[in-house]
């Protein structure tokens, strides 16, 4: 699974690396967030279904589907991730799979492998060239009984790569931005499922972290991190 990730680009360097021509100067992000959790607001991409332009959002991380009655039906039950096996299948899913596709920006993300029955050690991955990513989401859109939309995302996770598996069975499906556009695409018949694949081994690092986690920025080299 995909339980945590982090983000240091900014909103401007987001804009840049994925294409953003229309910034919004009302949308705020944090520059930093180390320590990305479920149910928090964060920046995902979609496309503007009027432009076709690709366009930033806040959204939930932990998707409500549209046919939820209430939010409570939700709790205890975990959306942040979809399984790739699924996607096509799951009445949570597949709506969102086959019209409501995202990006998910990010700079690395947390897995936990377990040392023995009472300890847990986490590990940051990252790409090894420093450079933010995307995960594949699936957003939907809830309406609240106040008559507010309600907009939420989930990360499609799919078998750990070599490396990954050094520390869990599976992990985030990581996007190559030769793919982006594909992914976004509300209008394609047939939905991608040939991306829902690992990402290259040989293109990510990973290294040991603080187990209170939140300190990726400390675990690479500055010159990495601040690109």
């Amino acid at each position: 699974m995909c339980g945590r990730y982090y983000r240091h680009s900014d909103k401007q360097r987001i804009g840049d690396a994925f294409n953003i021509r229309d910034l919004p100067s009302s949308l705020i992000i944090s520059e930093a967030d180390y320590n990305v959790a479920p149910t928090t607001f964060q920046p995902v991409i979609r496309n503007d279904k009027e432009t076709g332009e690709r366009e930033l959002v806040l959204m939930r991380w932990g998707l409500v589907p549209y046919f939820t009655r209430q939010l409570s039906d939700v709790k205890g039950i975990s959306t942040i991730n979809a399984r790739a096996e699924s996607v096509e299948k799951s009445p949570t899913w597949r709506v969102p799979f086959k019209k409501r596709r995202c990006l998910v920006p990010a700079d690395g993300f947390y897995e936990w492998k377990r040392l023995d029955a009472k300890t847990k050690q986490p590990f940051a991955f990252r790409l090894t060239n420093g450079e933010p990513f995307a995960f594949a989401g699936l957003w939907d859109a809830w309406r609240e009984p106040s008559g507010n939309w309600l907009q939420s995302f989930a990360i499609v996770t799919t078998e750990a790569n070599e490396l990954a598996s050094q520390v869990h069975t599976r992990m985030p499906v990581i996007l190559h931005p030769a793919d982006y556009s594909r992914w976004l695409e509300r209008e394609e018949d047939q939905p991608p499922v040939d991306l829902l694949r690992p990402y290259e081994s040989e293109k990510m690092d990973l290294a040991p972290c603080n187990p209170l986690e939140g300190t990726a920025g400390s675990i690479w080299p500055e010159s990495m991190a601040s690109k």
